[in-house]
């Protein structure tokens, strides 16, 4: 449990991930073969940081609905600040449709559960939201953000303002792109790059970011180039970068250490949903546990530096062993344990 004022602060999306039967489609899989799932990477990372134990805090919307309930209770189990919580009387939470092959991975293939009027998500209200930010901020470290908010104008709206309350109060950004692009053309090709009005609606963001995690084509499609360092000195605040890429090595520049280094392999995959949320997460939570004191310089050398990405990559690989993005999530004594053994 997490119970201290919240050292992150994650916004956006809280749903239901669909899982289909492996090699098959749940929009018409037959009842019983779906295993439904409480995701959305802003509160995958949120759950993920609780059990690590760093202080979190979610900030989203949900319907009044059963999903809505059920991660209610979830983040209150978990000591998830919920200050920062709306509840939607007329939009239900979002059911994402996840087709999976025979190995785990995944295709976000559409939604269900929509009556009309678009899901809670998408209206996150800017306005109910800045009574909170001052005690939400207090001691907050880093905003976690994703790219999903931008989607719809009420929530891209309201992230906006948090940003722009997190540069007046010294709060770092931390932006996971996620680029998903179903999630602003439902018919979308789910292997489709953002289009020119998406990377110009992104950019904002991405010239705020303090830290950077970006997968490889996401790397490519903003900057032309996949190489971390040359995506930091790109950009004003020189940030953090890693660039993930599946299985392949991960890289980074982070501190003004650059590197790279194989993936941690699982010790079996059952589903890879939540794997990159995960791996946020562990990043974040080395990174505020290791974080100087106000005014006392960053003490990250390359082999720290190094440390910290290999704990994430644990994390990461630990989750794709179990179903869903937040179930698997590891307790610290199990990721220490996982990085004695690989």
């Amino acid at each position: 449990m997490v119970n201290s004022s919240p050292q992150v602060l994650c916004v956006g999306e809280a749903l239901v991930d669909r899982l289909g039967p492996l090699g098959g489609d749940p929009a018409t899989a037959a009842p019983g073969e779906c295993d439904d799932r409480l995701g959305g990477a802003p509160a995958n990372v949120a759950c993920a940081l609780a059990r690590l134990g760093t202080s979190v805090a979610f900030i989203g919307r949900l319907g009044r609905d059963a999903i809505g309930d059920s991660f209610l209770e979830l983040l209150n189990d978990r000591g998830v600040d919920l200050r920062g919580l709306q509840h939607d009387d007329e939009r239900p939470t979002r059911v994402v449709l996840v087709r999976r092959d025979a190995s785990g991975e995944r295709v976000f293939q559409g939604f269900a559960g929509d009556r009309g009027a678009g899901f809670a998500d998408q209206s996150l209200d800017q306005a109910a939201l800045d009574p909170h930010w001052p005690a939400l901020a207090e001691r907050a470290r880093w905003l976690l953000i994703g790219t999903i908010p931008l989607a719809s104008a009420p929530s891209a709206a309201a992230l906006r303002s948090l940003l722009a309350q997190a540069e007046r109060d010294g709060v770092r950004v931390a932006l996971d792109v996620n680029w998903r692009p179903t999630f602003w053309d439902a018919g979308a090709d789910p292997a489709a790059g953002p289009d020119a009005q998406a990377l110009a609606l992104m950019q904002p963001l991405v010239q705020q970011a303090d830290l950077l995690k970006l997968a490889r084509e996401e790397a490519e499609w903003l900057f032309h180039t996949s190489t971390p360092d040359q995506i930091s000195a790109a950009l004003p605040r020189r940030p953090d970068v890693v660039v993930t890429d599946g299985g392949d090595p991960v890289r980074w520049c982070i501190a003004g250490h650059c590197g790279a280094m194989p993936v941690l392999a699982p010790p079996q995959v059952v589903d890879t949903t939540g794997a990159g949320d995960a791996f946020t997460a562990g990043l974040l939570h080395q990174l505020v546990s290791l974080a100087p004191l106000e005014g006392q310089p960053q003490t990250l050398d390359a082999a720290g530096v190094q440390a910290v990405v290999r704990y994430a990559a644990a994390c990461g690989a630990l989750v794709c062993a179990g179903a869903g993005g937040i179930d698997p999530q590891p307790l610290p004594s199990r990721v220490l344990g996982f990085l004695e053994q690989v």
